[in-house]
């Protein structure tokens, strides 16, 4: 189940249940964006650290190490996961 905002986009419900095989592309690009984070490790000016992206692959942060990284994901009430 979906709600269509002013612009025509669709925004998922919490814990609503739609049928996968008619989403529409605005409904597969939201999936995961409130829930998930993305850990990449990356090579700064400084040396290695690891970067923060939302699901979408949107920058939101850069952490020293791998374990600051899930802690600050998993403040912010999101699921870490580990891209390498």
């Amino acid at each position: 189940m979906d709600l269509k905002t002013h612009d025509g986009s669709a925004q998922i419900l919490p814990g609503a249940v739609f049928d996968i095989h008619h989403i529409s592309t605005a409904e597969l690009a939201t999936l995961g964006m409130e829930e998930i984070a993305f850990v990449k490790p990356i090579m700064t000016e400084k040396g290695p650290a690891f970067a923060i992206h939302a699901a979408d692959g949107t920058p939101m942060a850069i952490a020293s190490d791998a374990s600051l990284a899930q802690a600050a994901i998993i403040q912010h009430d999101m699921v870490p996961n580990l891209v390498h």
